[in-house]
Formats: structure tokens, sequence, C-alpha cells
């Protein structure tokens, strides 16, 4: 099943991970590609705060990235994604603990599961295949580059 993931409610349940961290998003990328591999499964991943004029969408294997503008939150724009699937949502998993994301994919018949409860499933998936999270593994050119376009307004 794919899943829909709200990064931000994701990162401070996994170990190590914290939102202060600059990096804290690219770090949860590169988990769930991983975790996505060896599951076989893809992942929507929705951020908010994109930096102003940089509200887009970038695939990077099998975990599509969104990144939501400042005027509106990643929360709307995940409860839009569910409503936009109709009758296919009861084939997503929908990864927050926001209650009225909670209620608006139980209300379309997705599967709902705690940020909590995926940061240990991510991670139970991960230690049995043997991979480290802390090791970070090295960006693609092209992610490279994706990142400092995104980033290089910020200063």
């Amino acid at each position: 099943m794919p899943y829909i993931i709200d990064g931000h409610n994701l990162i401070p349940k996994l170990p190590g991970f914290s939102l202060t961290d600059a990096d804290d998003e690219q770090k949860l990328v590169d988990l769930l590609l991983e975790y996505a591999r060896i599951k076989q499964t893809t992942l929507e991943l929705y951020f908010d705060k994109a930096p102003a004029g940089f509200a887009k969408s970038r695939q990077s294997g099998r975990v599509k990235v969104i990144f939501v503008s400042e005027k509106t939150i990643a929360d709307t724009r995940i409860m839009s994604r569910i409503k936009s699937l109709g009758n296919s949502a009861r084939n997503w998993v929908v990864v927050t603990s926001d209650r009225r994301i909670v209620a608006d994919a139980k209300a379309a018949h997705a599967a709902v599961l705690s940020s909590d409860a995926f940061a240990k499933q991510v991670m139970k998936t991960l230690d049995t295949k043997g991979v480290d999270p802390s090791q970070s593994r090295e960006m693609t050119p092209d992610e490279l580059d994706n990142w400092l376009k995104l980033f290089e307004k910020r200063d």
C-alpha cells in the first residue's frame, strides 16, 4: 500500500531525529527512501513552510516530497490529497498524529497509522534488514541540485 505521511509529525518520533536539525527533512527523506526500497512501496511525504516561491514537489526514488507554501499548512494539503483519491483512498495508509487528518482519512476509508507507530515500523524494518539509520547515504548530484535550489533563496 502507498503512504501519505505528515513529515514534521514523524520527525520527532524517530530516534536521533529532531525538528531543530537544519537537515531534518533530508535525513527523513533518506531514511524513507531506504524503507520504501525494502518494502517495495511508494510514499508521499508532506512538509510545511517551503521557502517563498518554492512550494513544489520532487520525486526521489519511491518517495515524492511535497513542500507546502508558507501560505497554507501541510495538514490542509494532506486532507485535500485524501479527498482527491476518492474510492481509491481505501488503498492508502495515512501517517499522522493530527486528529483532523485522522478523521478525514477514516471517513475516506483509508488506513491510518500514528506517527509513533509508523516510526517504530520503519525502525524495525530497517533493523531487520541490517540498515543503520544513523549512517546517511550520499546524495546524488540531482538531489544535491534540488536541495540547493530549494534553499538558496532563504539567505
